[in-house]
Formats: C-alpha cells, structure tokens, sequence
C-alpha cells in the first residue's frame, strides 16, 4: 500500500496512525505493563523512529522488491548475533542452518540480474537505506522481544507500544504537512484501516511470540513475510521475479523446514 500510494510519507504516516488508533480501544481491558518495561517501550518508540525514517526513503530510491527483501534479510542475522550477547540465547546449530537458508534466500530475492551480473549498481542509496534499516530493526526487535518479557502482560506492552508509537509520528505530520495529513487520514481511510490493522496484528503476533520462542526464531520465521511481499509486488507492482528469486523462495522455504524440525 505504501510504496503503491503516490507520497510514501503521507500513507506511512496514515497506516501509523490508524493502527494506533484500532489500538487503542484495548488500553481499556489490558493492565499497564510493568515499570521494569516502559525504557524498552521508550526506546523502541525511538527506533521505530528511524525505521519509519529510513523505510520512506528505501522505498522513494528503490523498488519494493529489492529494498524490503534486503531489509528483512538481513535483520534476522544481525538479531542472532544481538541475542546471544543481551538475551544470552544461543540458537542450535540447524536453527543456525535454518536461518542462514532463510536470510540468504531472501537476500536472494533481492538480486537483479542484467545478463549474467547482478545489478545493484545504481540502486546504492537504495541498498544503503535498506541495510541500515536492518540494523534498526534488529535492534527494535531484541528491545521489544526484552520488553514483552518484562511487561507481565505481552499485549499489554504491545497494546501501548502501538497506542504511543503512533504520537509522535501524527504530531510531525501536523506541525509540517498537516492539510494535507489530515486529507490523506479521509481520503485514504480504507488503506489506513486495512494496512494499519495488518501491520499491528502482524507485529502484535511477532512480539508475543517473542515471549514462548527464542528471539531469533522469530525474527527469521517472521522475514517470510517476503515470499508473500515479493509476490504481491510482482502482481499489484508489475515488478519482475527472475529465476535467482524463485531460488531464494526455495531456500527460505527450506530454511523454515529446519526451524521447525530443531
């Protein structure tokens, strides 16, 4: 939805503050989180942050299927690596297999090839935001998965982190673009609605098995929300799919296999 709108940032902008308030109605039946939860929350308000920073420019410089595979390719590495240092969780040696197969297959989904070279010369803005990008979202993920742990009540922190995530966003747009943020919260409602009850389901889910997995399963398990992102931009977006990306479909495929045979 965002990288089909006509301004990244207005429709970032509408899907964030929807899904903060389809929220926040359950502010009324979760219990606050504990104290020892609300500086993940914070800094997890603070990386989203970025995320939505450097997400909006991936998809102004490039194409839906070459930036968000390598955003969600990516990630889940970096987020092992971060776990076993802050949540001392040491995956086994197929869950290491598993994610590699997954990480590799869906960078793979994100090679261009022209002849017999791939192409990511001319995208280099592109790719630099989108890598970027994976480090923020590992790190938003650790806090997160952190913070859930910590809250007593998972939906309850996921239920606030959504509520205020959608605050500070919705405050820019109205001191810099606010005729026009409120025109697109209207004209775009239905895709606000939709997009933005997708996006906290999707998370809300993710986060709260954080809490019964270990963080880096997930995070992998999650990244295969590629498969459906690459097919959907090759249907709704006309963006081409090549042999290598269907090898990397292959191998993400394999790769859940063995996660879930560890």
């Amino acid at each position: 939805m965002i990288k089909g709108g006509t301004d990244v940032l207005l429709d970032t902008a509408t899907l964030v503050s929807f899904a903060g308030l389809i929220t926040l109605p359950f502010l009324l039946v979760v219990p606050l989180p504990n104290a020892a939860s609300w500086p993940y929350i914070l800094a997890s308000l603070t990386l989203h942050g970025a995320y939505y920073f450097l997400m909006i420019n991936a998809y102004r410089t490039g194409d839906l299927s070459l930036v968000y595979p390598l955003m969600r390719g990516v990630a889940p590495l970096i987020t092992a690596v971060l776990g076993i240092f802050w949540l001392r969780e040491l995956p086994a040696p197929l869950s290491w297999l598993g994610m590699l197969m997954i990480s590799f297959g869906v960078i793979a989904l994100a090679m261009r090839p022209a002849g017999n070279t791939p192409v990511l010369a001319g995208h280099g803005r592109a790719v630099a935001f989108a890598l970027a990008n994976a480090g923020v979202i590992a790190c938003y993920t650790i806090v997160d998965g952190t913070g859930a742990r910590l809250a007593g009540d998972p939906w309850a922190y996921i239920a606030w982190l959504f509520v205020l995530d959608a605050v500070p966003f919705a405050l820019y747009m109205l001191a810099t673009q606010r005729q026009s943020f409120v025109a697109a919260l209207v004209e775009r409602r239905r895709n606000g609605v939709i997009g933005g009850a997708l996006s906290a389901i999707a998370y809300a889910i993710s986060v709260w098995a954080m809490t019964k997995a270990p963080v880096a399963l997930v995070a992998s398990l999650r990244e295969t929300s590629v498969l459906f992102a690459t097919l959907l931009g090759a249907y709704l977006l006309k963006e081409k799919l090549t042999p290598r990306r269907w090898a990397g479909v292959a191998a993400v495929l394999l790769g859940v296999v063995a996660l879930k045979v560890t």
